[in-house]
Order: C-alpha cells, then sequence, then structure tokens
C-alpha cells in the first residue's frame, strides 16, 4: 500500500523558517514528479511547489516563490518542503503528492495530477 508521510510542521513566529518531509514507502519517488499543496481553514486546497521527475525543473506558486524551495533525496525517498521567511498567511495543513506514473510531464501544479497524497501536517504562523 502507498503511503505518503508528511513531517515538520509546527508552530513558528512569523520570519521564521521550517522544513516539511514527504517520506514515500511502497512508491519510488525516483524519476517521479512531486507537489505540495496546502489547505486553510476555510479555504480550497491551493498548488505551492512542484518538482519535475528529473529533479531539474521546479515550479512555484507567486505567494511562495523566493521563500520556499522543494527538493528531494532519492536515497531518501523523500521530498522536502524549505519554508522561509513565513507569513501568517503560510498557516494551512500542507500535504504532498505523487503521480501514479514515473517520468510524467505536466504543469505540476494541478491537483488532478496526483494520484497519492499524504495526511497533511500543520504549519501555524503567529504573527
Amino acid at each position: 500500500q502507498v503511503q505518503l508521510v508528511e513531517s515538520g510542521g509546527g508552530l513558528v513566529q512569523a520570519g521564521g523558517s521550517l522544513r516539511l518531509s514527504c517520506l514515500a514507502s511502497q512508491l519510488t519517488l525516483n524519476s517521479r514528479a512531486m507537489g505540495w499543496f496546502r489547505q486553510a481553514p476555510g479555504k480550497e486546497r491551493e498548488f505551492v511547489a512542484g518538482s519535475k521527475w528529473s529533479g531539474d525543473g521546479t515550479y512555484y506558486a507567486d505567494s511562495v516563490k523566493g521563500r520556499f524551495t522543494i527538493s528531494r533525496d532519492n536515497a531518501k525517498n523523500t521530498v522536502y518542503l524549505q519554508m522561509n521567511s513565513l507569513k501568517p498567511d503560510d498557516t494551512a495543513v500542507y500535504y504532498c503528492a505523487a503521480p501514479r506514473s514515473r517520468y510524467y510531464i505536466g504543469s505540476y501544479s494541478r491537483q488532478s495530477e496526483y494520484d497519492y497524497w499524504g495526511q497533511g501536517t500543520q504549519v501555524t504562523v503567529s504573527s
């Protein structure tokens, strides 16, 4: 059974940093596109960051560009989201997601492109 497990969330003051991790089991992240999404209270889930299957292409929502970085460690079968200069508006549950197919090429920003989802990790940024 495929599982994506996020960790690293928590409470942080505005301006602080967090690094989220997404560990996959029963699914090889090598050569697989990955995405991070978030859902704030009362809002729809939205795209945050995406990584091309080769790892040499990364994509970000305008709201996080320059502050967040998606990366991967294939040896650890883990994808990360480094979040710097956090703002209260970043408060949300963060989810990682993966498509079923390896070598998938797309926009990486649509939820419909992803087949597997983690359970989410809460990030709260206080002002």
